[in-house]
């Protein structure tokens, strides 16, 4: 069964897609790979039936973003869901000091994620609590951020680039064009494109950008462009859900293949662990066919997934 990337539009929840997705291909199995947030758009990645065994092998995929963030006014959710609650003057901004800032929040580090978010601590949901007024205490992630590149500095989001070169995802006068959420005010907008590892989120990149600047911030709009090999230009409509063919799970996964023999695939599928002299993670194939994805110390193979 098939791993497909889905274009998520505006204003649909992660689970909205999935339910979606659900109905247009008769299944209940259905899974993603990480989740978008309603304002949010752009590559989701959905595992149909037995591809939702996959699913736990690209949760650590990095992902790649275009993010629009509004210095000068801080909201509750951090992005454009709003009230404005906070504002500030933005000092003038010099486009190479920006970048220069922004190449210091590149490399690990410890990020504190959204009150509006999906993690649970102590059995509650951050976003749950916030929405009833409340707040968690939400402890520092460690993530890492790859590459951060100003594509420019604008006197809003509303004056910012909404079209872009899907080659490689910079301004252009013709190409995708994006839909971001209603605007909350003229504010000043960075114009960012990110690569990040797993867990890190771009709303809190937002903010802490901000207050490097000394100034409230949010995300005023986000698209994610690329998720592991999956990337946008190749990603289909929600509306198209019901004929897309997506690829199969052995091509979904990103890791080296040892070609098994019968006795080989048969130990792993019995849990057994052949010698072998592979180290690290790879993906074990018989004729073709997805047999196991193993973790090797260099001596014998651990069978961390496999397939009949």
């Amino acid at each position: 069964m098939p791993v497909i990337a889905v274009d998520k539009p505006l204003n649909l929840t992660s689970h909205d897609v999935v339910n979606r997705a659900r109905r247009a291909r008769g299944t209940k199995r259905v899974g993603h790979t990480g989740t978008l947030d309603p304002l949010a758009t752009g590559v989701l990645v959905l595992c149909m039936d037995d591809s939702t065994k996959v699913v736990q092998f690209m949760e650590a995929d990095s992902k790649d973003y275009l993010a629009w963030i509004s210095l000068g006014a801080g909201t509750p959710t951090l992005d454009a869901e709003g009230p404005v609650e906070e504002t500030g003057d933005v000092p003038p901004l010099d486009p190479a000091q920006v970048q220069t800032l922004l190449q210091s929040f590149t490399g690990p580090q410890a990020q504190v994620p959204p009150q509006y978010s999906a993690i649970q601590v102590g059995g509650q949901r951050a976003y749950a609590v916030a929405r009833a007024g409340g707040a968690l205490d939400l402890p520092a992630r460690n993530v890492v951020i790859h590459t951060l590149d100003l594509l420019g500095v604008f006197p809003s989001v509303e004056a910012a680039p909404r079209t872009f070169d899907p080659q490689d995802w910079t301004p252009a006068d013709t190409g995708h064009t994006f839909t971001l959420p209603p605007a909350l005010g003229e504010f000043p907008t960075l114009l960012v494109r990110a690569s990040v590892g797993s867990g890190t989120y771009l709303r809190s990149l937002a903010r802490d950008v901000g207050a490097a600047l000394g100034v409230p911030a949010h995300l005023g709009g986000l698209v994610r462009t690329r998720v592991g090999r999956y990337d946008l230009r190749d990603a289909v409509t929600v509306d198209d859900l019901p004929g897309a063919t997506g690829i199969p799970d052995l091509a979904a996964l990103d890791f080296p293949v040892i070609e098994a023999d019968d006795r080989m695939a048969r130990e792993l599928r019995q849990g057994k662990r052949p010698a072998w002299p592979a180290q690290g993670r790879h993906v074990v194939t018989l004729n073709g066919e997805l047999v196991a994805v193993v973790d090797g110390n260099g001596e014998q193979l651990k069978v961390v997934r496999a397939w009949a």
